[in-house]
């Protein structure tokens, strides 16, 4: 039965958008990172964790992943979706920290037309952007490399074990960044 592509279980697309979070909270810090870099002139944590991720820019990308599906060759459909999405996600998740914490991680209130200081035009226009440029150019070339890795490896076992022990690891991470803001 060589050869034959076997389609994939519910728990594999689970496994497979897990990885997905944890890829893109990843590049996100990085992004995030490199930002604070250059408007700094030196290295700023980023994030809530503090492991080098930014859980934000995982589940966001995922869920623009997951409600534009069905959308692969309307650009500008894809852009008014991740600018209101993004938008919507980063408002809920400002509030959310702010409630629970106290603290506020990023504030836009000099930005012209801003909602509370949580999200502004200028970024939302950003995040729009961003948005098509994973869908349209850095996902499929992360859902190709992320392919060809796990056919290469016992999926099964492999990317599982890697899922699992990441999940473990934001855990112990969240309990420990949880407390230090409590």
């Amino acid at each position: 039965m060589e050869g034959v592509i076997k389609a994939k279980t519910t728990k594999d697309k689970v496994i497979e958008y897990i990885t997905y979070i944890f890829i893109y909270a990843f590049l996100g810090w990085v992004v995030e990172t490199i930002y604070a870099l250059f408007i700094h002139g030196h290295f700023v944590k980023r994030g809530f964790l503090y492991g080098p991720i930014c859980p934000i820019y995982g589940f966001g990308a995922v869920i623009l992943l997951l409600i534009t599906q069905k959308m692969y060759k309307k650009p500008f459909q894809k852009f008014l979706i991740a600018t209101i999405a993004f938008t919507v996600f980063e408002y809920i998740v400002s509030l959310v920290l702010e409630m629970l914490f106290g603290l506020r991680w990023w504030d836009y209130s000099n930005d012209f037309l801003n909602i509370q200081g949580r999200v502004s035009l200028l970024y939302s226009i950003f995040w729009g952007i961003a948005g098509v440029l994973l869908l349209e150019k850095l996902h499929p070339f992360i859902q190709n490399k992320l392919q060809n890795i796990t056919t290469k490896w016992n999926r099964y076992n492999i990317q599982n074990i890697f899922c699992f022990t990441l999940i473990f690891i934001l855990l112990i991470d969240v309990i420990f960044s949880v407390l230090k803001y409590l």
